[in-house]
């Protein structure tokens, strides 16, 4: 790819550079960039403008438009200046009497071949044909087409999000490179040749039946109206816009939120997002809808059972009703007897007045986070080896790896943007290792290299992390420099002895994990030979009853090859929800105050309680399993639970629906009547992410603004309805803005010391810790020290689950995601992604379904020792025989029916991987889907009553 050039940017002396420095001259200026940048983006970074139409700055050069051609002294014809590199004393025209008649006559043969109705062209106004045509000069047309050709073209509008109009189409291949280079799935191509040739979709096949995965990567790189948006098509061109953050998955990307007055029209990634860099996934690019969705909940809602239709109320009356209940409970039951669980989805904001709530106005340290049924144990491995609990590296980073091990994760339908990144780099020649029980996306990269994959039986992560280290150690590939200098000896010695001992090798694991001896040894060489090799994990790793001592294993095998610290390396967790970094670093845990700062540690709690005035608890509180267990037994009897479906995304969810039962009051704030509210007393509308200011932190750490586009729905952002209910129960809180609240952290807790609205602005993200030791913020963290000075190693002894396959249960289930769907579907469901996954289904091997006289499409029971549900069959080689697999993005699926209450042994995170089940053929839903049917109708017809109360009123 020919190189870009920032002119801001000091590069010092040629002799100083890896690459040497041309001058050279064009229409009479005198230009300096570094050698091999092209021509074309040489005069762009001197605000000489070129026309083109098939170039494009996120794309390599192709040189097939030709409006872009140039002269050269010297040199005959007329080059492309987007292929032609610059060189030392070169002397360029852009803007000549044979340029300007060749730019039109090729034009001219562009619109020939064009349909004439611009007026009512969808992309009238923000048009590059029509941009194009103007800047040079075209005024009229010669040519035209007689007969039947492309103009004739039936339009294909199977995509639920654009319609694809082949009669505007001028072949730029703008399209299928986007496809192939950006986003990697390679779904486009060109058919033809000649004035035949055309863009495909697959093997000619329409969009949504070919293997586009609906980036909108094609969308945005369409220079007309070939490709265009139906939010476009049907509302017209966007009249202004603001940039915000996505609000799905951990990777944060940066948007556009195109608006017409206070109507989002169309959502385009940011380009200069420092996660996403302007690409994007289907769910932030188009599945937006849901914030105007007529499910919202607009207005405030109270009952005095759960067993009562629902009364709509006014704010005030809302949150006195809330108070007062909290303040009554408590009177009878004691001060531990109500708690409350942050948001991964809502702001850091937010998440840290939730907090703030729950330890002075409640007066406890009952407060917890959907992480701790995620990503708890990455938070507890990362801080016992580095010293921190987060991620080490940028998501650029990875294009500096040499070796990508990839374990527990799917990046490609769980973080789709990174996972697109990732695929760039092994295509660029990158290896790859995945220890995963399923075949996922990644192996199946386009031009992929060498790869390995090891599917290790559920269950097993440790005895394979292990098996790995062994080799690393045995066979003489540690990084001895790197442990000497920057790791704790002792440590050191006591893992390399303990991973030393012959249980640990391959061939002892291999009967434990199901992967042959070779296969691990060649991986591990794989990874401990690479010059940088980089390991990305995810709910595969942590949500185990060994999540902990996984992610410490992981960590050992960094520190022993010496891959921390620098680009292309490093431990790098891929979080599921758009805000879980944050809700962490903001102090949701119950032993934790904002910043990781232990509850216990006395200068630590002294200083917020002299910032909040209140005497803190210094002991922790209840965890999210606790405060079950406690509601079942009548100790907890209250619950404040913002932005989470705790009864649809924790495990075991008869036991959940028991815990929320037995409550005297809960409060859930929310966007819509979700599973958990269905047996709230108190219903506060929630706001989406379009519709509040604020921040999220991603899984890079990198803190990210969130601009509000239009008015909160119900009058309200999340941040502000706390903070009445703190007012309510006699705790005030006064804030004006979400700046003051970020204010307030950077003063309380170390790693955000240097964070201020004004800084985001000015950078347009930080990455933490952001403080005087690190003022524009750490891309990458550990670069010289750690934070607990050097490095420890663990020792990770492999303990079996407990859940294990039987003759009653003989197969394995494990759960995951799917690229159209996000997390308990809440929002996804509720846009038309549903097109693609409107139902979950159970994938298992050949194998277990001839055995069982099971094929595509059959219902299937699957029963374990916690439940059963039923979900459709899909046979899938994808699976190894024993494992089967589902989603859970659907409540009335019940995947969390069947999981079991096994945790993991330091942070309680749910063992959601491994659950041992039978399964069969039925012909009806299971007893649990059943009720769960009749409630559902019950809560909604509630719903629906209070609403038509209001209107006779």
């Amino acid at each position: 790819m020919l190189q870009h050039f920032d002119p801001n940017k000091d590069y010092g002396t040629p002799a100083s550079l890896s690459e040497k420095l041309v001058t050279l001259s064009i229409d009479g200026v005198t230009v300096t960039v570094p050698e091999g940048t092209s021509v074309m983006r040489a005069a762009s970074l001197y605000d000489i403008n070129i026309p083109k139409l098939c170039a494009t700055d996120n794309l390599d050069a192709f040189g097939s438009c030709r409006i872009c051609a140039v002269q050269i002294d010297g040199r005959r014809g007329t080059p492309a200046s987007c292929t032609t590199p610059a060189e030392e004393g070169m002397t360029v025209w852009t803007q000549t009497p044979k340029l300007a008649k060749l730019r039109r006559n090729i034009m001219e043969l562009y619109i020939s071949d064009h349909p004439l109705d611009c007026l009512t062209c969808p992309a009238n106004g923000n048009c590059e044909l029509q941009d194009m045509a103007g800047a040079v000069g075209l005024r009229e047309v010669r040519y035209g087409f007689d007969g039947n050709n492309h103009l004739d073209a039936e339009k294909d509008t199977s995509n639920p999000y654009f319609t694809f109009d082949a009669s505007k189409c001028i072949v730029c291949s703008r399209c299928v490179r986007a496809c192939s280079e950006v986003q990697g799935t390679f779904a486009l191509t060109i058919d033809g040749r000649g004035f035949d040739s055309k863009v495909a979709a697959g093997q000619n096949e329409d969009f949504l039946d070919s293997e586009c995965v609906s980036c909108g990567a094609c969308v945005q790189a369409c220079p007309t109206a070939t490709l265009m948006e139906n939010s476009v098509i049907d509302m017209g061109q966007p009249e202004h816009s603001v940039v915000t953050t996505c609000a799905y998955c951990g990777v944060g990307c940066s948007f556009k939120a195109e608006m017409k007055g206070d109507q989002v029209v169309r959502m385009v990634p940011y380009k200069g997002g420092e996660a996403n860099h302007g690409h994007s996934c289907v769910k932030g690019r188009f599945a937006f809808g849901y914030a105007t969705h007529k499910d919202r909940i607009k207005s405030p809602m109270i009952r005095d059972s759960i067993d009562q239709p629902w009364k709509e109320v006014s704010w005030e009356e809302a949150i006195g009703f809330a108070a007062k209940r909290l303040k009554d409970i408590q009177a009878e039951h004691g001060r531990e007897s109500i708690g409350g669980i942050t948001s991964s989805r809502c702001t850091n904001e937010e998440a840290y007045l939730v907090q703030k709530l729950i330890r002075t106005a409640f007066g406890n340290n009952n407060t917890d986070t959907c992480a701790r049924v995620c990503h708890s144990p990455t938070g507890y491995g990362l801080k016992q080896t580095l010293g921190e609990s987060a991620g080490t590296q940028t998501f650029d980073s990875v294009m500096h790896a040499d070796c990508i091990l990839v374990m527990g994760a799917n990046p490609t339908d769980a973080h789709p943007v990174f996972g697109s990144l990732l695929r760039r780099r092994l295509r660029e020649g990158a290896s790859l290792i995945v220890i995963d029980p399923r075949q996922i996306d990644l192996l199946s990269t386009p031009h992929l290299g060498q790869a390995a994959h090891l599917p290790l039986r559920p269950g097993t992560n440790v005895a394979m992390i292990n098996a790995l280290a062994h080799v690393v150690v045995t066979e003489g590939l540690e990084d001895k420099d790197f442990i000497a200098s920057r790791c704790e000896g002792d440590d050191y010695m006591k893992w390399r002895e303990f991973i030393s001992d012959a249980r640990h090798a391959p061939e002892a694991m291999e009967e434990i994990t199901g992967v042959a001896a070779e296969t691990v040894r060649k991986a591990a060489r794989q990874y401990a030979t690479a010059k940088n090799a980089a390991i990305y994990y995810g709910l595969g790793v942590t949500e185990h009853s060994q999540g902990s001592t996984t992610v410490m294993g992981i960590a050992n095998l960094a520190l022993a090859t010496g891959n921390i610290g620098r680009e292309g390396v490093g431990v790098n967790p891929l979080r599921g929800q758009n805000n879980v970094q944050g809700s962490c670093d903001m102090g949701s845990f119950p032993h934790e105050l904002p910043g990781y700062q232990h509850v216990a540690d006395s200068v630590a709690r002294a200083r917020f309680e002299a910032a909040w005035g209140v005497e803190l608890d210094s002991e922790p509180g209840l965890r999210i399993p606790n405060m079950f267990d406690a509601a079942i037994s009548g100790h907890f009897r209250a619950m404040y639970v913002q932005g989470e479906d705790i009864a649809q995304s924790d495990p075991n969810t008869q036991h959940v629906e028991a815990a929320l039962r037995a409550l005297d009051c809960l409060i859930v704030q929310d966007i819509f009547l979700n599973e958990t509210a269905k047996f709230a007393h108190v219903l506060l509308p929630g706001s989406t992410f379009l519709e509040k200011n604020g921040t999220f932190t991603n899984a890079e750490r990198r803190i990210n603004r969130v601009r509000k586009v239009m008015p909160p729905l119900a009058g309200k952002e999340d941040w502000e309805v706390t903070m009445e209910l703190a007012n309510a129960l006699g705790y005030p809180m006064s804030y004006k803005h979400p700046s003051e609240i970020m204010d307030e952290i950077a003063s309380l807790t170390p790693s955000f010391a240097g964070v201020s609205y004004q800084k985001l602005e000015e950078h347009g993200s930080l990455q933490w810790p952001c403080n005087v030791e690190f003022p524009e913020g750490s891309p990458i963290m550990h670069v010289e020290s750690f934070p607990i000075g050097k490095a420890k190693f663990a020792l990770t002894e492999f303990v079996p689950t407990t859940e294990r396959a039987n003759r009653r249960f003989p197969l394995l289930l494990t759960t995951g995601r799917i690229l159209s769907q996000y997390n308990v579907g809440a929002q996804t469901r509720r846009t038309e992604n549903q097109v693609w996954h409107d139902e979950d289904i159970l994938e298992l091997h050949p194998h277990d379904a001839e055995e069982r006289g099971i094929v595509d499409g059959d219902w299937l029971g699957i029963t374990s020792r916690a439940g059963q549900t039923v979900l459709r069959a899909k046979v899938s080689e994808r699976m190894q025989p024993g494992v089967v697999y589902t989603t859970f993005h659907h409540p009335v699926s019940g995947a969390n029916v069947i999981t079991t209450d096994n945790s993991d042994w330091a942070t309680n995170c749910p063992e959601y991987k491994v659950t041992a089940v039978q399964v069969e053929k039925v012909s009806q839903p299971s007893e649990w889907q059943q009720r769960f049917q009749d409630n559902h109708t019950r809560q909604v017809s509630y719903l629906a009553a209070a609403g038509a109360e209001k209107a006779n009123s």
